[in-house]
């Protein structure tokens, strides 16, 4: 179950993980443009990096996580400077989890690969927005991603077309090697959004510095994939 593999590594990924300053985040932040004012839910917000970026931003932000300990973390971090987030335990994919029609965002960085539930958390996001709300996320580009000593978006030895959790082996996937994730495929992801209404409107494949893993390449191959996706007015409709 998702939170029991991130209780279990709640300490290593608060160690680990508390920067905005990287390529994929700064993308992320970029398509979601001005938040002042705005409502926002941060989902699968982990210990709330980007949940307190948004809200130092002059966002009024909720986040919601499946690990009650990661959840613990952000109140702490709350507490230690108010910033007046309202953090929930919750999964994003249960009926009912978030509220319906809250939103004027959904933001999401790197959680989709970690949920078991794909339909149904997008189904969730897409009911927490409100008409022509936003959902922008970020994940492991499904096609490219990697390099040297770092795990790809599916196994080595497997294929793009090959779905599903799996666990990597590379030295320095660390998280991942704790964890596993879910490969699926960019049709996967982008038909996932149009079941739940949601119409993609932008895109950026954020380019990581030369020296990030020469082996990868990684000033020809994208590493990260960030959306943005609108909220027509109507399962199948377009947006107005």
């Amino acid at each position: 179950m998702a939170q029991a593999r991130y209780d279990a590594i709640a300490d290593f990924y608060l160690a680990g993980f508390d920067s905005v300053d990287d390529p994929a985040s700064r993308a992320l932040l970029d398509l979601l443009g001005p938040v002042a004012g705005l409502d926002v839910l941060d989902a699968a917000c982990g210990h709330g990096r980007i949940t307190r970026e948004l809200a130092r931003r002059g966002a009024n932000v909720a986040g919601v996580d499946i690990s009650g300990r990661l959840v613990s973390h952000a109140i702490e971090a709350e507490r230690t400077e108010p910033l007046g987030i309202g953090y929930h335990h919750a999964d994003v994919s249960a009926v009912g989890a978030v509220r319906t029609d809250a939103f004027d965002l959904v933001v999401c960085h790197f959680g989709l690969s970690d949920i078991d539930d794909l339909d149904g958390a997008v189904a969730g996001i897409s009911a927490a927005l409100r008409r022509n709300g936003r959902f922008v996320f970020s994940i492991l580009h499904p096609c490219f991603g990697g390099g040297k000593d770092i795990a790809g978006s599916w196994p080595t030895a497997g294929s793009y077309y090959d779905e599903g959790r799996w666990t990597a082996q590379e030295v320095r996937s660390t998280l991942r090697r704790q964890v596993g994730a879910h490969h699926r495929m960019l049709s996967t992801y982008l038909g996932s959004l149009r079941r739940a209404g949601l119409w993609t409107d932008a895109v950026a494949e954020p380019r990581l510095a030369p020296n990030w893993d020469p082996a990868h390449d990684a000033d020809r191959k994208p590493v990260h994939l960030v959306v943005s996706a609108l909220k027509a007015g109507a399962p199948g409709a377009l947006p107005a």
